[in-house]
């Protein structure tokens, strides 16, 4: 890999080229994506506009971070709602008032950054933050349908707006439906389109482009009435974005006249809480995707984003965070400094006074749709079985802070999760209230250094979230290469954020070149496998395996095999196979070794958890795969079943260097599947007639070398005892195929 750019006025000369070309295809992104968030959070539309320039041009020259986008928070659309409502007065001034309280909430950020309290997010409970996060997802789902739908709903809250929704659904005007469907079409399918022509736009802006056949063929310019099997609909001018002619016509000014009330403090609250949380967790999953892994500066960040907000407040415009969707596509296209969210929030600004003659003939339910699928993403059953598999208490805070912020609102959601989280916490801890959290502050953990210049991390009492701003203070004494073992063992309760922030810590200190073990947790239990779930001391029974664990150890036992069930840290290797380099993995465990005495070979097969997709977002598979070690050199290469696993193979390996290779003498294995590497003549040489043979003949889907071993996999699934004995036998077979 090159050198990481200069960052400052030297990165913005060198690097101009490559941050100008990925800003322009990050600003197609925001400029739909802009507009759509202003307009669910029911401001007017050029807010989000306003937010995204300020983000890119303002936070740019006060950032802790090096390549992230900055942009309107989509997690405040119900704040923003909310806001509207409780402080509307009958003076039209509304939004005004929210504008204040976005002033204010950038103030206590910035505040909170100078005073270098950015880790204060990861005091509230990972499990409650998802709760919200599914809410703010239902909430957007609930009001943009009904635009995606051409209806209407007068529901109290947004569980009456959903139900109205299928209530209304006879009513919906086809006409808008039709436009609907057309981007929701283009959203799901045009990942899998392979012709060049839909990949020149961005899927937002190919909704956008989508929609305007539809506008004049139905012509929504004039008010009028069309027939649809015996009913008439009215389209007409309100269904089209209305922007000002001029973008000073559409700066907005805040007004403060609610500061004395408990509402407008509410919402600065709201606010304040639900974008430092949100932008921090981004902040961090930049950093993890960033090719040149460089760390933001949390607490200038949040300094950068309260600076921002303020600005972006002061002129009508929305609270600022990091965004995701735009980071990713800023990495994705090349970009290297800063620069590029600057150039991005310049290039949005000429395309909305360039493009807003065109903008004006959009129908809203193109921008609905976008937010639709956006919301459906925050709150899809996929979320409810990923929070599942962490542990059922996990889906119980979920559950319940979901459910009381959509009957409330986010603030009380946020607060009745978090007790919620503290009272089980206590049951499960089983001690009085008073000894509970003075075993959380109380608890005499304490880092100790050994005459080897290695660490213990020796936690005591209660782990739990309310303890992680005492443990980081703890961490930050630890140098950067330092080996450290984190000891348990004297813990009664561990929390499943207290667990995140300790493999965050363990993730990153081995990347600087330390050692960290985590240990003391065999006496403890949870409700789930997952490696950081909710974990409590148990003192009267011995921990107990399961069925699979015990079928493992006595087929270790009967075949002289070595077996260890523990949770193993230690995944250095398994990153240097290319499928791991960009895929996060949390641990392995059930850890089956051996070797095959006719031949100079290894292997190992275990289970390992890993993470697909960026922060909230991410999805989590447990699978169980063999690396096999055959002690000589093989070229690097990473073959894999066509269409296999097409959601999870990344093709962006093809720009790494790796190219599709094609063996002629061998169509037929071609056609099944697709072999990358990068030196195609020893490639060619490797893959012999008996070799392509074996692969034809075995059902793996995904095997792949580093030059000197083999990882091997099929399906995304735990195995079964038989499936572990084929593994077994099918690395036997290709150890002698190999050698000969």
């Amino acid at each position: 890999m090159e050198g990481t750019p200069n960052g400052g006025l030297k990165g913005l000369v060198q690097h101009w080229k490559s941050d100008l070309i990925a800003a322009v295809s990050v600003a197609l992104i925001a400029l739909p994506l802009s507009l759509g968030i202003a307009l669910a959070a029911g401001a007017p539309a050029m807010a989000g506009i306003f937010s995204a320039v300020v983000g890119g041009v303002v936070t740019t020259f006060y950032r802790g971070g090096h390549i992230s986008v900055n942009g309107p928070a989509k997690g405040v659309i119900g704040v923003i709602l909310l806001g509207i409502v409780l402080m509307d007065d009958g003076t039209g001034q509304a939004f005004n008032y929210v504008l204040a309280a976005a002033v204010v909430s950038g103030a206590l950020q910035t505040l909170l950054g100078i005073f270098k309290l950015g880790r204060i997010a990861d005091i509230f409970h990972g499990s409650v933050i998802q709760g919200l996060l599914a809410a703010i997802g239902i909430i957007i789902f609930a009001k943009q349908i009904h635009v995606a739908l051409g209806t209407h709903s007068d529901g109290a809250n947004i569980v009456d707006n959903l139900v109205d929704a299928v209530v209304m659904l006879p009513h919906a005007n086809p006409f808008v439906v039709l436009i609907s469907l057309a981007g929701l079409l283009m959203i799901l399918f045009n990942s899998k389109i392979t012709n060049r022509f839909f990949h020149f736009l961005p899927v937002p802006m190919w909704v956008i482009v989508l929609s305007l056949p539809f506008v004049y063929a139905f012509n929504f310019f004039e008010p009028h009435q069309i027939s649809f099997l015996g009913n008439a609909y009215a389209v007409g001018p309100e269904l089209l974005l209305d922007i000002p002619d001029t973008i000073t016509d559409s700066i907005m000014h805040p007004n403060f006249g609610k500061i004395h009330t408990l509402e407008f403090w509410g919402i600065v609250f709201s606010m304040l809480i639900i974008t430092s949380i949100e932008h921090l967790a981004i902040a961090k999953a930049v950093d993890k995707i960033d090719p040149y892994r460089r760390k933001t500066d949390l607490n200038k960040d949040l300094t950068g984003i309260g600076i921002s907000t303020m600005i972006s407040g002061l002129i009508g415009g929305l609270p600022i965070i990091s965004v995701i969707i735009r980071s990713t596509v800023n990495i994705q296209n090349g970009a290297k400094t800063k620069w590029s969210n600057m150039y991005q929030g310049l290039l949005l600004l000429l395309f909305i006074v360039v493009l807003s003659p065109i903008m004006r003939q959009v129908p809203l339910c193109a921008f609905a749709i976008l937010l639709v699928h956006t919301g459906f993403k925050l709150a899809s059953p996929a979320v409810f079985k990923q929070v599942y598999n962490q542990g059922i208490e996990q889906l119980v805070f979920f559950m319940i802070t979901m459910v009381i912020t959509l009957y409330t609102n986010l603030l009380v959601g946020l607060l009745g999760g978090s007790i919620l989280v503290l009272v089980t916490h206590i049951l499960l801890a089983r001690i009085p209230v008073p000894q509970f959290f003075k075993l959380v502050y109380s608890s005499r953990t304490r880092l100790i250094p050994l005459p080897d210049s290695s660490y213990i991390l020796k936690v005591r009492g209660i782990a739990n979230f309310l303890g992680i701003i005492k443990l980081d203070k703890l961490v930050a004494q630890i140098p950067a290469d330092a080996d450290v073992n984190i000891d348990l063992s004297e813990t009664r309760l561990v929390d499943m954020s207290y667990m995140d922030y300790l493999v965050e810590f363990l993730n990153k200190q081995r990347a600087s070149g330390g050692k960290v073990f985590i240990s003391g947790l065999d006496a403890h239990i949870s409700s789930s496998t997952y490696n950081k779930a909710l974990k409590f001391m148990v003192t009267s029974e011995s921990v107990k395996l399961t069925h699979r664990e015990k079928r493992l150890r006595n087929l270790a036992t009967e075949k002289g095999y070595s077996y260890s069930r523990e949770v193993n840290w230690n995944t250095s290797y398994l990153k240097q196979f290319h499928f791991f380099e960009i895929r996060p993995i949390e641990r392995k465990n059930n850890c089956l070794n051996g070797s095959y005495k006719d031949r100079d070979a290894s292997w190992e097969i275990a289970d390992v958890i890993f993470n697909e997709g960026k922060a909230f977002t991410a999805e989590t598979f447990n699978t169980t795969l063999m690396v096999l070690k055959l002690n000589r050199a093989l070229p690097i290469f990473t073959m894999e079943r066509e269409k296999a696993y097409e959601k999870l193979f990344d093709r962006v390996i093809a720009f790494t260097g790796y190219k599709d290779i094609e063996f002629k003498m061998f169509s037929k294995f071609s056609k099944k599947f697709m072999v990358m590497g990068q030196d195609e003549d020893e490639l060619q040489s490797f893959f012999t007639k008996e070799v392509v043979q074996f692969f034809e003949d075995h059902q793996i889907s995904h095997v792949e070398s580093n030059g000197e071993a083999l990882l091997i996999f099929n399906k995304l699934k735990l195995a079964r005892t038989d499936e572990t004995l084929e593994f077994i036998d099918y690395g036997e077979e290709l150890a002698n195929l190999l050698h000969a």
